[in-house]
């Protein structure tokens, strides 16, 4: 595929601060997935939206917690959801809602229909005794 000028525009990040960050249309499909603010307690005044981008700056860059930007939520906040959605599974959720979307934008069923088994690559019991002298 060539790169067009629409692609281009989809595609470009030069208006985000970060390369991380996330476009209007990514938030969307991750923002469902977010646990709502727990019952009881002060109300939640993080925005979920930065702290998803904090975490995706953290993987991308891959500096440590503690040099993470000041436009970020704090590095106690971040990592505190962090854990907590790493606990409940959702980053597996998400890149399983990824995953999906990729294969439909690709005209393909959402989930795989096949699977293919390399049989240099599965490990198995051992057959035969020890072998040698």
């Amino acid at each position: 595929m060539s790169w067009t000028a629409i692609a281009r525009r989809e595609h470009n990040r030069d208006v985000l601060r970060f390369p991380s960050d996330l476009k209007d249309r990514e938030w969307a499909l991750i923002k469902p997935l977010i646990p709502p603010a727990r019952r009881g307690g002060r109300r939640r005044t993080t925005n979920m939206r930065s702290v998803v981008e904090a975490i995706l700056y953290i993987a991308s860059s891959g500096c440590q917690w503690r040099m993470l930007p000041g436009d970020f939520p704090p590095v106690s906040t971040v990592r505190g959801y962090f854990y907590s959605w790493r606990a409940i599974g959702l980053w597996q959720s998400i890149n399983q809602l990824l995953v999906m979307a990729a294969r439909e934008i690709e005209g393909r069923e959402a989930q795989p229909t096949a699977g293919i088994i390399d049989s240099q690559s599965v490990k198995t019991t051992e057959s035969g005794g020890i072998s040698g002298y």
